[in-house]
């Protein structure tokens, strides 16, 4: 199965494709989307007690969000979902529903580690 790796250039994040490079956004509009250039590992008390086994020794570690952006590689079907969402900023938004899925998925990596 094929993985397309995230990029920047030119102050723009990137996604491969089958068709060459698909443009998101700018990077500062993705960083400040994810609240910041640093994520800091954290557990909610709910969840210690929930995972008592769960290993959090990492609480506190602090990772940079563009890091984990070019760590990103994302499956074809996602690829051609991210290409069919607008890059137009809607009036009353910050970004582009593009921008918004991909920072999801950011935001997910961030919570959750890059599998």
């Amino acid at each position: 199965m094929d993985r397309y790796e995230t990029f920047v250039e030119g102050g723009t994040v990137y996604v491969g494709s089958d068709d060459g490079p698909l443009e998101v956004a700018p990077l500062d509009d993705i960083v400040a989307a994810a609240g910041g250039p640093a994520w800091t590992i954290t557990y909610s008390e709910a969840e210690k007690e929930r995972y008592a086994g769960m290993d959090t020794s990492d609480e506190g570690l602090v990772v940079d969000v563009v890091d984990m952006l070019h760590a990103m590689t994302h499956s074809q079907r996602f690829v051609e979902t991210l290409a069919a969402h607008p890059t137009e900023v809607p009036a009353d938004d910050t970004i582009s529903p593009r921008a918004g899925l991909f920072v999801g998925k950011l935001l997910e990596n961030l919570e959750h580690g890059v599998a």
